[in-house]
């Protein structure tokens, strides 16, 4: 984490990936809103289903603010609409089974799972500006606290 350069201030390029809700996500659409885009490991596990549920309460805050919410793992698009049924979520959910999204933001990690090395998703935040520039970036996240912390940042964007 120490090596990886500082990506605030850099514009985003456009990118597309499939999403939930039978739609597909393409990056410039959304030019003009504030968006979080937050990778988390696997759809239904318990981290990561505490992640989303914080960011689905916190949903309509955050809409308020003019930001738009996204989350992003290497799941298929089948195990998002089950995930994203199962807990109400209010935002839509990436399926990046290719890794090129993760690749873009640079989210791919060495973990230790069970004393194994295993290559995985870092669980990392980015808060990208109406310009399409990332303004924070939270990397190696742990969940208590996390969503608040974005959503504070985000209201003091104005």
């Amino acid at each position: 984490m120490g090596d990886r350069p500082s990506i605030l201030n850099i514009a985003v390029p456009d990118f597309s990936a499939e999403m939930t809700g039978e739609r597909s996500f393409r990056l410039s659409d959304y030019l003009g809103k504030k968006l979080v885009i937050y990778f988390y490991p696997k759809d239904n596990t318990p981290g990561c289903t505490t992640e989303a549920m914080q960011f689905r309460d916190l949903h309509e805050r955050f809409r308020q603010a003019g930001t738009e919410i996204f989350g992003v793992s290497r799941d298929s698009l089948r195990s998002h609409e089950s995930f994203k049924s199962k807990l109400g979520l209010p935002f839509e959910l990436i399926s990046d089974t290719d890794e090129a999204v993760c690749t873009l933001f640079d989210v791919i990690a060495m973990k230790s799972m069970y004393g194994k090395k295993v290559r995985g998703v870092e669980r990392s935040t980015f808060v990208i500006d109406a310009d399409g520039k990332i303004v924070k970036e939270w990397r190696g996240v742990k969940v208590p606290g996390h969503v608040d912390e974005v959503l504070e940042l985000i209201e003091g964007l104005g």
